[in-house]
């Protein structure tokens, strides 16, 4: 587990972010992202003191990486955060999606943060199937939140309590 920084990861993440809004339900999004975007997405974390975590193979390519961010603007969401973990297409179904996980889970307790959300598109059975592993529970259902791949999506929210 390493710390991620703008400097040696930022084309890493930008592949693994453009991988899974092109091919996947993981992100409701059309448009990859450029890596001035993520350049700044970078410096938001870093400005709120938000953890970006990564997994390397032996040889220094990054496998996976997670991240966490306020769950809403408002200052009453201040205690929950929304949590996002994405690996690199080559390296899943290893064990990797689990580890981030437990990790970020560990940091937002350090942090003192009281709810942790995961939005998770309806159909992805092993990502559900990891949150409730961990200890989340189902939340609620957006019936058709968006449309991607010529169809519509729900959408399930999981959390976990924090401070149990």
């Amino acid at each position: 587990m390493i710390g991620c920084d703008r400097e040696h990861h930022l084309d890493a993440i930008c592949r693994i972010f453009n991988h899974a809004i092109a091919h996947t339900t993981a992100l409701y999004e059309y448009d990859p992202r450029s890596t001035e975007q993520v350049a700044q997405w970078f410096e938001a974390k870093a400005a709120a003191g938000l953890p970006v975590i990564g997994i390397e193979s032996e040889a220094g390519e990054l496998m996976g990486f997670g991240s966490y961010g306020s769950f809403r603007p408002q200052a009453a969401f201040r205690s929950t955060v929304e949590h996002s973990v994405y690996i690199d297409p080559r390296f899943q179904g290893c064990g990797l999606g689990r580890s981030l996980m437990q990790a970020l889970i560990t940091k937002a307790r350090a942090q003192g943060y009281h709810l942790m959300v995961g939005a998770i598109d309806h159909d992805n059975h092993a990502s559900i199937a990891l949150h409730k592993s961990l200890g989340f529970t189902h939340a609620g259902t957006i019936e058709q939140a968006a449309f991607k791949f010529d169809r519509w999506l729900d959408l399930d929210f999981y959390r976990l309590p924090l401070n149990q």
